[in-house]
């Protein structure tokens, strides 16, 4: 089996992450998508993240429906700092033989060399990167996979700035979270 891992903070997962699940899983053809929320990404250290639990139910409704998408809430029950490397291990543990594609943005491809045990990450899964705009797709490592994928210019930033100034994001995200977001009063 061919498994897709879309890790991320997701705060709020948005339209540009399912088109890059679903174009990814096509492309590659993928057997089924497995979205990963961080529990506290290392890499964003501010308030502005909502709590692990609403990340997730986020993610859940988001992709309610998708029969090749699947929620995984296995950085939020480890605790603390999530790193790739400690969820791919329990991911080859949990799925042995099955070959796993780690799926990332263009945005982030400079800054893979510093995640941590990097290399031994190499080991484990294939990296694929996909384009975003602003992040063209040059000077990729041997070890990347390159998967174009359609130009969707949205940002949890932006969304969680047109929450706090009361402007419309409607459409920016999928109805359920739209309307989770609404009900639990998350960014403002």
């Amino acid at each position: 089996m061919k498994i897709g891992i879309l890790g991320g903070t997701f705060n709020p997962i948005h339209i540009g992450h399912l088109i890059l699940a679903e174009e990814v899983r096509e492309k590659l053809q993928l057997d089924k998508v497995i979205f990963v929320p961080a529990y506290i990404p290392p890499h964003k250290q501010n308030s502005d993240v909502a709590a692990a639990d609403d990340r997730l139910c986020m993610v859940k409704a988001a992709i309610k429906g998708n029969d090749y998408f699947f929620a995984s809430d296995i950085e939020i029950k480890r605790k603390g700092p999530s790193y790739t490397v400690d969820t791919v291990k329990a991911f080859n543990q949990k799925f042995p033989g099955d070959e796993l594609y780690f799926i990332t943005g263009s945005d982030l491809l400079k800054y893979l060399d510093e995640w941590k045990d990097f290399r031994e990450l190499l080991r484990l899964v294939k990296f694929v990167v996909a384009t975003r705009p602003g992040y063209p797709l040059e000077n990729i490592p041997s070890y990347v996979r390159r998967v174009g994928i359609r130009a969707v210019d949205v940002s949890a930033f932006e969304i969680r700035q047109c929450i706090k100034e009361s402007k419309s994001f409607r459409y920016l995200v999928p109805e359920a979270v739209f309307e989770y977001i609404y009900k639990k009063k998350l960014y403002l």
